[in-house]
């Protein structure tokens, strides 16, 4: 029988990560690629990326996760910032709001700007170097906001 099944507590990761993806622009593809790294840096245990959409329709795993972790942080590419505003909506405290084209400068870009020509690949989008300063960014924001 598995823990789960023994009704020990689950664990959760310290911050949750929730990211806006928007995968419509360069700076919504940019969150979600700088996220990932810094989970990776950071390792599972200390940083996880919460499943956004989960939070309107009120799903009870994620709620059970974010009140688990010691933190959250949302990162979002614009300044629509929809990340902030779900997780606020769904009254999850937030320890740390980035917003890629406030923090970095980054530039938003529309993916549609080549529709009716010829789209380069979509990693053509995505300037590697604003996902390592993205990626800096979160890493930086959780570590401080920690101690």
């Amino acid at each position: 029988m598995s823990e789960e099944e023994k009704g020990a507590p689950k664990p959760s990761h310290e911050t949750i990560i929730f990211a806006c993806f928007g995968g419509l622009s360069n700076t919504g593809l940019t969150t979600g690629l700088a996220s990932i790294e810094a989970v990776k840096e950071l390792g599972l245990k200390k940083a996880g990326i919460g499943c956004l959409p989960s939070v309107p329709i009120n799903n009870p795993t994620i709620y059970e996760k974010v009140n688990k972790a010691k933190m959250v942080i949302t990162v979002d590419g614009c300044p629509f910032e929809c990340a902030r505003k779900v997780c606020e909506a769904g009254g999850i405290k937030i320890a740390r709001s980035l917003v890629l084209t406030r923090d970095i400068q980054m530039k938003k870009q529309s993916l549609a700007q080549d529709l009716t020509g010829n789209p380069k690949p979509i990693m053509e989008y995505i300037d590697p170097a604003d996902v390592e300063k993205a990626k800096q960014l979160i890493v930086q924001s959780i570590t401080e906001t920690e101690g």
